[in-house]
């Protein structure tokens, strides 16, 4: 049924009009994800800068940066990427995919390093889409994923 005085959408507009309109929908949500994600990269650049310019080692502040880029990702990601509720079992879950997330990302530098022969950097630029693709999964599925 439609609205009155409104017309009816179709084509290319009426789907995007719809996918708008469904805050459930994975196309919004991982774009969402993809924005939420950036601000967490930024933020844990940043901090890591900061702990380095207070002194702090290299080694304890990568993990410190990121464990402040992965809390950020949690709060964004609950509230505005998923419309979830906070709950115990949903932090538990997001801590483990993102050791998870952390994990195949180096495993797959390494395998692109190791056996396909790029370098580094290449090798990482090439793990991240997948690692992404499988995070947003994880957490759309699992992790936010209202339970009765």
């Amino acid at each position: 049924m439609q609205d009155a005085g409104r017309a009816p959408v179709s084509g290319e507009q009426g789907w995007a009009q719809r996918v708008r309109g469904r805050r459930d929908h994975p196309a919004p949500q991982l774009g969402r994800f993809l924005v939420v994600g950036l601000g967490n990269t930024v933020l844990s650049f940043i901090v890591y800068r900061l702990l380095l310019a207070v002194g702090a080692w290299y080694l304890l502040a990568a993990p410190l940066a990121f464990a402040v880029g992965a809390v950020n990702g949690f709060v964004f990601n609950r509230r505005w990427t998923f419309g979830a509720r906070d709950t115990t079992r949903a932090r538990v879950l997001y801590v483990t995919v993102q050791v998870v997330g952390a994990v195949s990302t180096s495993l797959l530098v390494l395998f692109f390093v190791r056996v396909a022969g790029t370098g580094p950097v290449g090798a990482y630029l090439a793990a991240v889409p997948p690692v992404t693709l499988g995070m947003f999964a994880a957490n759309r599925l699992w992790t936010f994923a209202e339970r009765d």
